[in-house]
């Protein structure tokens, strides 16, 4: 239930966010984040990849102003998945991508970020 749900915030966010319009490409990113921790999470792992591969491109159309929180959520949802469904090398790789992709505090998060040995370097201020 929770994959067609997803689907549907997908559909409802893709044909406002594109080259030209670039309207809630955050929120399309965030919610083929949330669709691909679901499908890692029920064991369809290419789906979730392939879901992923659409959340970065949203990211990519993301105003400036947001793109580093999107991001670390985007990452922290999908490394959780995998983490959660026993990957730990998975997640702790896109918990990496995901710093070298400019994730905010966000993305601290995640279990992965404990097992890569990662403190937040972001500023006090940011994270209290």
């Amino acid at each position: 239930k929770a994959i067609s749900l997803a689907k549907k915030e997908v559909e409802r966010f893709s044909d406002k966010c594109s080259l030209g319009t670039r309207v809630e490409c955050g929120t399309l990113a965030l919610a083929y984040g949330a669709l691909a921790g679901y499908q890692i999470l029920n064991r369809e792992r290419a789906a979730g990849e392939g879901s992923f591969i659409q959340a970065k491109g949203a990211l990519s159309l993301t105003e400036p102003a947001i793109r580093a929180s999107a991001t670390g959520i985007v990452y922290r949802d999908v490394s959780e998945a995998f983490w959660t469904a026993g990957d730990r090398a998975r997640a702790i790789a896109i918990f990496k991508e995901g710093l070298a992709a400019g994730g905010d505090q966000y993305l601290f998060m995640s279990s992965a970020a404990g097992a890569a040995g990662q403190q937040p370097t972001a500023p006090a201020s940011v994270l209290d």
